[in-house]
């Protein structure tokens, strides 16, 4: 297994590498690359195309002024962290123009990109990093309205701060009820390490609650390593319910703060509901997402296997073996940008390696992880046989401390990395 300090050595190096210009916002005059979508794996691809090909011309499409950062955002609902922690501008993008509209359609025969306000954008490359779009149609009951009264804060943000707003209004003594959807989605070990800071608010602010975790699934990331951490820390007050107990949620009523499963009904104090996910919309309208709703992509080069010249990373993208976490997308991005920046200049791309680490914390000072190492087999990204793997489970508390250093040190680094 890569040790953490490699890992993070080699989002450092990235770092000292890039070349922060004075920021500077032009129209794009040529068609060169488009990069849609301003999070870790587009605003990571952008940087990368210009810092591999100065004289490319570069433009980002992101709408918002500021990215509020879904990494260490579970850390925002236990009090731990405020949103503005999470919060990073778009004010140190040297030579990349940014264009802040939203684009709403790609033209892929005509290689074009409609924005909101009607005008469209020619290029030779198109790289959609769109992120994912909650499936609002996919649980009787669940939809936006609902959502206002359940919180997903699967977006960190204004849900965030719902949630977070929720557990501080519950009073001692109540249920909070998490309920986990099925694979794929984003983050897979991102529910368990919210139910478990969730926990520690609970178990220091409101000790006689309970957190109950509906789940669609029989296992889940970095399981063990969760539910002895949970046996440790919080004994008695996560009770964590599988599909094969009756964990899937079939309907939810906002109303009444009830979750229906196939086994019973559950009605809580503050429900958090994380409904199924796809690609975000521009990759629907673009024609790159097949009937799951994610998008198929060559593993070498990131290009869709649906539509040429477009190009998908990040959590949109069918990614084999490998998750969609933000460390994911930040290797996706900088594959795909070398691939990129060689098929614009008629090079053949170079068959990538790619790295993933995930950091969860239990609690505060008490981290845990898992690390995988991925290549391009038989038209997918495949884990390389022995190459990662997870904390040891046995390992002593010095050791979990030494992870939560290294997960606030790995967001420290990819952001600075990121977003200047």
């Amino acid at each position: 297994m890569p040790s953490r300090r490699a890992l993070i050595g080699g989002v450092a190096a990235s770092v000292a590498a890039a070349v922060l210009a004075t920021p500077q916002v032009r129209a794009q005059t040529q068609p060169g690359v488009i990069v849609v979508g301003g999070g870790f794996a587009g605003a990571s691809c952008a940087r990368a195309l210009k810092r591999l090909d100065r004289d490319l011309a570069v433009t980002l499409i992101e709408p918002e002024a500021a990215y509020l950062a879904c990494p260490f955002s579970n850390a925002v609902l236990a009090g731990l962290r405020g949103i503005e922690a999470q919060t990073f501008g778009y004010d140190q993008f040297g030579d990349v123009a940014l264009i802040r509209k939203r684009a709403v359609a790609v033209d892929a025969e005509r290689r074009r990109v409609r924005l909101e306000d009607g005008a469209d954008i020619g290029y030779t490359r198109l790289v959609l990093a769109p992120g994912v779009d909650l499936r609002f149609d996919a649980l009787p009951g669940y939809d936006e309205a609902a959502a206002a009264i359940m919180p997903h804060a699967w977006k960190a943000g204004a849900q965030t701060l719902l949630l977070r707003d929720q557990l501080a209004a519950m009073p001692d003594g109540g249920v909070v009820i998490l309920s986990a959807p099925p694979n794929p989605f984003r983050c897979p070990p991102g529910p368990y390490e919210r139910a478990s800071l969730i926990a520690h608010y609970l178990k220091t602010s409101k000790p006689r609650s309970k957190l109950i975790i509906l789940d669609a699934k029989d296992a889940f990331s970095k399981q063990r390593l969760f539910e002895a951490a949970w046996q440790e820390i919080y004994p008695g007050l996560i009770e964590w319910v599988p599909l094969s107990s009756g964990g899937r949620v079939t309907e939810v009523d906002p109303a009444t703060r009830t979750l229906v499963t196939e086994f019973g009904d559950h009605k809580a104090d503050v429900a958090n509901v994380i409904p199924p996910q796809r690609a975000g919309g521009i990759a629907q309208s673009a024609g790159v997402a097949d009937q799951t709703g994610w998008c198929p992509i060559d593993p070498v080069t990131f290009e869709s296997r649906l539509q040429p010249a477009i190009h998908v990373i990040g959590d949109a993208a069918i990614g084999g073996a490998m998750p969609k976490s933000a460390f994911s997308a930040n290797a996706q991005a900088k594959a795909c940008a070398a691939a990129v920046a060689a098929l614009v200049r008629e090079r053949p791309p170079v068959q990538p390696k790619l790295i993933n680490t995930c950091y969860s914390l239990v609690a505060p000072g008490y981290g845990i992880s898992i690390a995988g190492v991925y290549q391009p087999r038989d038209g997918l990204l495949a884990e390389v046989e022995g190459a990662g793997g997870t904390s040891p489970l046995e390992a002593p508390r010095s050791v979990r401390e030494l992870e939560a250093a290294y997960a606030e040190d790995w967001f420290r680094t990819i952001t600075s990395e990121v977003f200047g």
